[in-house]
């Protein structure tokens, strides 16, 4: 163990400690963040807001990291002033979870899971504090938002002769029913993203933190075969709009299981790549197609319940 933070460390000063990457770190932290003040532009730019403060956190000692963020929340809060500032601690908790795993050379899917479970509850967090504190419910805005635009008469012509305040309604409760679903996705999608970018650059400056699994070795738990096929079956006697616990919980379950065996998919086609040496490419080709139509996440339920990799797999 001493063994392993003394190589951290030797890493550390090797890295991004020495020269002058740690500055120019700390100024993309600082135009990332003034981005979000620019429409369109920040759709793209959010996404990768937590990488510098990971690759900081990472890279150098706490003091260090705080001497580096001081200056940028400073200058973002005199430039955009609170809101900067609210968005950039938003991220720096997630980002110090990631970079302290990073450090402690934690495996890449423990880093993953609980820096989207930490996402997930400063999400839960904040929609609690737009409750409270500043008396917002974000579900009612959102609704009247919806209605506003149906109700729009520039927008009435495009709609369905039969459309009427009726479908408006459950629309609107369809939409707050994926609530969940939608929060899950962005947390892992930003973690994603956010470890793949950090451990590529920290391992350019010489500090290696554990990767993901290659996709050929992707294997899911058998049990959440069991866990899809109840889900599926309930999904069946579930209106799209129900209100009740259950019909929620599997209006969000089952869009979240299918995208989990559709990577289990992708992970299939990449181990068959592998074993008949196709070219790189092809994998990542099918790949694309197997995301994006929910019905072949089949081939992924099929590889986890089944061994059907092994009769794909070269005898010796």
């Amino acid at each position: 163990m001493a063994a392993r933070i003394t190589n951290i460390h030797v890493q550390e000063v090797n890295g991004l400690k020495t020269g002058m990457k740690s500055v120019l770190w700390s100024a993309a932290a600082l135009l990332l963040l003034l981005s979000i003040a620019v429409p369109v532009l920040n759709i793209l730019t959010i996404l990768f807001l937590m990488v510098p403060y990971v690759v900081l956190y990472t890279a150098l000692p706490a003091r260090g990291f705080i001497l580096h963020m001081l200056p940028v929340w400073v200058l973002s809060f005199l430039i955009l002033g609170a809101p900067a500032l609210i968005i950039g601690l938003f991220f720096l908790v997630p980002s110090i979870v990631m970079g302290h795993m990073f450090k402690k050379q934690l495996p890449a899917h423990k880093v993953l899971s609980r820096t989207v479970i930490t996402l997930l509850v400063l999400f839960l967090m904040e929609f609690a504090a737009f409750e409270v504190i500043l008396d917002l419910s974000l579900t009612s805005e959102m609704g009247n938002f919806v209605r506003s635009v149906f109700n729009d008469p520039q927008l009435q012509p495009l709609l369905p002769v039969e459309w009427s305040d009726e479908y408006t309604e459950m629309l609107i409760q369809m939409m707050l029913n994926t609530i969940p679903l939608a929060v899950i996705s962005v947390s892992f999608f930003y973690a994603v993203v956010t470890q793949y970018i950090s451990r590529r650059v920290l391992g350019s400056s010489g500090i290696e933190v554990p990767r993901m699994p290659l996709a050929k070795d992707w294997m899911l738990p058998r049990v959440l075969v069991i866990y899809y096929v109840i889900v599926y079956i309930l999904s069946l006697f579930v209106s799209p709009d129900s209100k009740s616990f259950i019909g929620v919980a599997v209006l969000n379950l089952l869009p979240l299981l299918r995208l989990a065996f559709a990577i289990q998919a992708v992970g299939f086609f990449f181990y068959l790549a592998h074993e008949r040496k196709w070219n790189p490419a092809i994998p990542v080709l099918i790949a694309i197609p197997v995301l994006i139509f929910s019905p072949l996440s089949l081939i992924g339920v099929l590889d986890a319940a089944f061994p059907i990799r092994k009769s794909f797999t070269k005898k010796s």
